[in-house]
């Protein structure tokens, strides 16, 4: 079974166009239900012994186990399904025994979004330190293209068009799309090249558009400027990167804009999955409604 893994995972890359990220998270969640069968760690798993049974007693340690979250549980299975689905096509297995493992019901979260206002004060308020070019330039963007925290670190030069006001994004499954940025987004980057002007980085339509210590921009550090920069506006409450893509949504769904053209600009492979913005701006609306009517 463990061969059979190693080549699930290559059709993963190779026709699927998994993102890095999913690979290494897949290969985690179906090798640790393989260990749980094999008799020493890495020690070999026989197909019969890929069962129902054994996928259970992994869903239900998972459970217990408090670093666990619902979603990764529920991923976990979204593994073991696609890996005995795999293994059913090639005949390693006769049927798969994932069916019959329940799904775990997830409780409904509403993304979190910054105040539209208070967002723009925060960004327009960023100290002038070294490091305040590229990072406000990094949050611009973010926020004005809605993009994935993936996304904007993979960013290249050539990337970038500056008169068409856009920029091609590489999103999951390797996806192509164009969108549209904005002109303080624009205005932060112009900022930030001119004051990395004397350093000796490279420019090439390939080079990465944000750089850090080593090469191109990790995603850590991406992090960590989104917590420092946005602390107060997230009222000590912490905030991620994705905030500012849910923010972006919510506030074009705020003010009129269509909710197909916003599952354009994030990407999302089903109308369903940017429905839930609807439900955030509903809840404002109700919010809004009961502080506001007189008889509410």
């Amino acid at each position: 079974m463990r061969e059979a893994l190693e080549r699930f995972l290559s059709e993963l890359v190779s026709q699927r166009r998994a993102s890095p990220h999913t690979v290494a998270a897949y290969r985690r969640d179906i090798t640790r239900a393989l260990d749980r069968a094999a008799t020493k760690p890495g020690g070999p798993v026989r197909a019969d012994q890929w069962t129902s049974a054994l996928l259970v007693a992994v869903q239900r340690e998972l459970w217990r186990a408090p670093a666990h979250a619902p979603a990764s549980v529920a991923r976990a299975l979204a593994a073991w399904r696609s890996f005995s689905k795999f293994c059913v096509r090639r005949g390693v297995l006769a049927a798969d025994p994932s069916a019959a493992v329940p799904a775990p019901r997830l409780p409904r979260r509403l993304p979190r979004t910054l105040p539209a206002e208070a967002l723009g004060q925060a960004l327009d308020r960023i100290a002038s330190d070294a490091a305040a070019p590229r990072d406000r330039a990094l949050l611009e963007l973010a926020y004005s293209s809605g993009l994935r925290l993936s996304e904007l670190v993979g960013l290249n030069h050539g990337d970038l068009d500056r008169r068409a006001h856009v920029v091609r994004v590489r999103g999951k499954g390797r996806k192509e799309r164009i969108v549209p940025v904005g002109d303080a987004a624009l205005e932060a980057l112009a900022r930030y090249e001119a004051a990395t002007a004397a350093a000796p980085r490279s420019r090439a339509a390939d080079a990465p558009l944000f750089l850090g210590r080593d090469g191109r921009l990790a995603g850590r550090t991406v992090q960590r400027v989104v917590r420092r920069r946005l602390a107060e506006v997230a009222s000590g409450l912490g905030v991620t990167p994705h905030a500012l893509r849910h923010s972006f949504a919510t506030h074009l769904l705020d003010r009129g804009a269509d909710l197909r053209a916003i599952q354009e600009l994030l990407g999302h492979a089903s109308l369903a999955t940017t429905q839930i913005y609807t439900h955030v701006s509903r809840s404002r609306l109700r919010k809004a409604y009961a502080q506001a009517h007189p008889r509410a």
